[in-house]
C-alpha cells in the first residue's frame, strides 16, 4: 500500500493537522454473507470484526471485515418447536472480542418474551446472559463492553456494568405513550441518549441514573448514533429525515438528506462521518458532520442497518431480504499534539489500517525514524496516544503506513 502520512513540527505550543479531501463517491461490495432477513450490524473500532443478526435466525460474526462470516455456537435459531428467535439489535466493543445481542421474541412462542446474549469471543460462541424482559429493541455497548444499555420498548432502560452478567432497571420516564425504540451510547458509557418511537429524545450523563429530554422534536425516530464522547448525535427518522446534535442533543439540526424511510444511522468517533440508509435503497454519508451530505452510488435495497469503524471508512450495511455489503475509504487520520507537563502527547483516531508513527529532524533527508513506543488505545475517545519526552529542538513528526 502506498504511504500515507501527515507532518507536524514540533518547536512551542500544541496543534493539530488534518487532511480535508474532497467528497468522492464510495463504492460499496457485497460480502460473502447470505442472502437472508438481516435486522442489526455492529464493528469493531477497526472494521476488522463484524456482528450481524437475522430478525428471524441466527446470529452471523466476521473477524476479517466482511471476508468470511461463521454462525456462532449456542447463537439460538428455533426453540420451542418451530418459535424462531426474533433479534432486535447487535453490539461491539472497540476490540470486537465482546458482542451482544437482543431479541424480543425468544422461546415461549409469544411476542414479548426477550433475551439479551452475550459472546466473549468475538461471536464464537454465546450465552444467555438474562432471562426474559420484555419487548427489547436496541442495545448499546461501551468501548471496553462492560457497560450495556438495553430498551425495553414498552417497559424501562436496562443497564449492565459487567458485561452483561447482572441488570438494573433505570428509572428512566414512563409512560403509557413512551415506546422507546433505539440506544446510542458514549465510549465510556456514561452519555447515553435514547429515542421514543413517535416522540423525543432523551439523554443522561450518568450512565441512566438520571434522564432528561432534549430539544429534539417529536418523531418516530428509528435509529441513533453517537460520537466517543458522548457530545454528538445523529438520529434517523422512518419517513422523515436525519437530524444531528453537536451539544449532546441540547439542540437539533435537520439535515439536507431526502425524507425517506431511514432506518440505520452510524457515526465515527469524532462524530465527522456520518452514515445513514433507507428502506427504498438510498445510503447517504457525510463528512462534515452532517452539514453536508452525499448520496452514494448503491443497489435498491431494503436497507436495515449500518455501521462504522472509529474512523469512518470502514462502513458496512446490511439488507432485509438480501446481504450485506462494505465499503471502505483510504484512511488520513489527523496526528494532533498536545503538552503533557514537560512530555508531548500525540493521538489520533483508531484508524482502520494500521499506522506507526516516525520523526526527522532535517525533511532535506530520507531517514525517517520510526518510533517504538506501542500506542495506547484511550477508550473514553477510540484515540491511539503516545507520550514522548520533548525533543529539546525543532523535529517533524508523521503517521505512516507500515
Amino acid at each position: 500500500m502506498k504511504s500515507i502520512k501527515n507532518l507536524l513540527m514540533v518547536s512551542v505550543g500544541c496543534c493539530c493537522l488534518g487532511i480535508i479531501l474532497p467528497a468522492s463517491a464510495q463504492t460499496w461490495t457485497q460480502t460473502s454473507a447470505p442472502s437472508t432477513n438481516w435486522i442489526a450490524i455492529a464493528s469493531s473500532a477497526d472494521g476488522i470484526t463484524l456482528v450481524a443478526a437475522v430478525s428471524d435466525g441466527e446470529i452471523y460474526a466476521s473477524t476479517n471485515s466482511g471476508v468470511t462470516w461463521q454462525k456462532g455456537t449456542n447463537s439460538p435459531n428455533f426453540h420451542g418447536g418451530n418459535t424462531p428467535t426474533i433479534w432486535s439489535s447487535v453490539a461491539a466493543s472497540a476490540d470486537g472480542t465482546k458482542l451482544a445481542a437482543i431479541s424480543d421474541w425468544y422461546s415461549s412462542g409469544a411476542p414479548g418474551d426477550g433475551s439479551i446474549f452475550t459472546s466473549t469471543n468475538s461471536g464464537a460462541g454465546w450465552t444467555r446472559a438474562t432471562s426474559s424482559i420484555m419487548n427489547l429493541q436496541s442495545i448499546g455497548s461501551s468501548a471496553d463492553g462492560r457497560k450495556l444499555a438495553a430498551v425495553d420498548s414498552f417497559g424501562g432502560i436496562y443497564i449492565s456494568t459487567n458485561s452483561g452478567t447482572a441488570w438494573i432497571d433505570t428509572n428512566a420516564p414512563s409512560a403509557p405513550k413512551l415506546v422507546w425504540n433505539c440506544i446510542a451510547s458514549s465510549a465510556d458509557g456514561t452519555r447515553l441518549a435514547i429515542a421514543v418511537w413517535g416522540g423525543g429524545i432523551y439523554a443522561s450523563s450518568n450512565s441512566g441514573a438520571t434522564w432528561t429530554p432534549t430539544g429534539a422534536p417529536s418523531k418516530n425516530w428509528s435509529s441513533l448514533a453517537s460520537s466517543a464522547d458522548g457530545t454528538k448525535l445523529a438520529a434517523a427518522v422512518w419517513g422523515g429525515g436525519v437530524y444531528t446534535s453537536t451539544n449532546s442533543g441540547t439542540s437539533w439540526i435537520s439535515n439536507s438528506v431526502p425524507v425517506a424511510v431511514w432506518s440505520g444511522v452510524a457515526s465515527s468517533a469524532d462524530g465527522s462521518r456520518l452514515v445513514a440508509v433507507a428502506t427504498n435503497g438510498l445510503i447517504f454519508t457525510s463528512t462534515n458532520s452532517g452539514a453536508a451530505w452525499r448520496s452514494n452510488n448503491v443497489p435498491t435495497n431494503y436497507w436495515r442497518s449500518v455501521t462504522s469503524s472509529a474512523d469512518g471508512t470502514k462502513l458496512a450495511a446490511a439488507v432485509n431480504g438480501g446481504g450485506i455489503y462494505t465499503s471502505y475509504t483510504v484512511p488520513k487520520p489527523s496526528l494532533c499534539l498536545a503538552a503533557s507537563n514537560s512530555n508531548l502527547a500525540f493521538s489520533w483516531t483508531m484508524a482502520s489500517t494500521n499506522f506507526i508513527l516516525q520523526k526527522i529532524s532535517d525533511l532535506s533527508k530520507a531517514n525517517w525514524a520510526t518510533m517504538t513506543n506501542t500506542p495506547v488505545l484511550n477508550l473514553t475517545n477510540l484515540q491511539n496516544q503516545i507520550i514522548l519526552p520533548s525533543p529539546g529542538s525543532n523535529v517533524f513528526y508523521r503517521l505512516k503506513t507500515p
